[in-house]
């Protein structure tokens, strides 16, 4: 048996497409590519396939990883080429290497995701620079988010490890954002948009990087 991880692109073509959906794809491209997955044991044995934070609907990705668990021994250029056939446009696998069964899962390794997220914005460079300073000054910041469960309230402020300006030029501003994503609680983008006083939804976000615990 073998242990892969995989650190894979996903692109606009599938950025609406549900998490369960996209498992269902990885498993039929591991199948037509002639990838054998190991199962888990029980009653409802499944497949050992381990996707880190997985991405909410709406946004694309360079730096998604996950895990894998082979029967057998997979060379990782033959992996990259024979899966990357069986792909649909929109996703590609960027990379693969062998890790160790003992590591920990990907979900308890990461703790930070940065993103590039664009906003609708007639304000200066000087004004969301001041919003963002603004913002990261505060010790707390009370948030209610409406989840289909009911309103959800918590600190949105503990989310937040960093942001800053990577391009300004009106009607359009290039956020970056470094937001927690581990076991005790995940920043989403449209939050810290809407905090900093977007009204609208941005335009688009995509994550550039997924950040492992030392």
């Amino acid at each position: 048996m073998q242990r892969l991880r995989i650190k894979f692109s996903r692109g606009p073509e599938l950025k609406f497409i549900s998490h369960l959906d996209i498992v269902r794809l990885w498993q039929r491209a591991f199948n037509r590519a002639g990838i054998e997955i190991a199962y888990s044991t029980g009653f409802t044995p499944h497949p050992r396939i381990s996707l880190a934070a997985p991405l909410p609907l709406g946004v694309t990705s360079e730096a998604e990883l996950m895990d894998i668990f082979c029967l057998r021994g997979v060379a990782p250029h033959f992996f990259v080429s024979a899966v990357n056939q069986q792909l649909p446009p929109g996703m590609t696998v960027d990379k693969v290497y062998p890790i160790a069964f003992d590591l920990p899962s990907l979900q308890a390794s990461i703790s930070l995701a940065e993103y590039r997220v664009a906003v609708a914005t007639q304000s200066g460079p000087q004004d969301i620079e001041k919003a963002l300073e603004t913002l990261l000054a505060l010790e707390h910041l009370p948030w209610q988010h409406q989840r289909d469960t009911g309103p959800r309230q918590y600190d949105l402020r503990i989310l937040i490890d960093d942001l800053r300006v990577i391009e300004w030029q009106p009607p359009v501003g290039l956020l970056g954002m470094r937001l927690r994503c581990d076991s005790s609680g995940s920043g989403r983008p449209e939050q810290v948009a809407a905090a900093l006083g977007f009204t609208s939804r941005p335009q688009t976000i995509h994550r550039t990087q997924l950040i492992m615990k030392h």
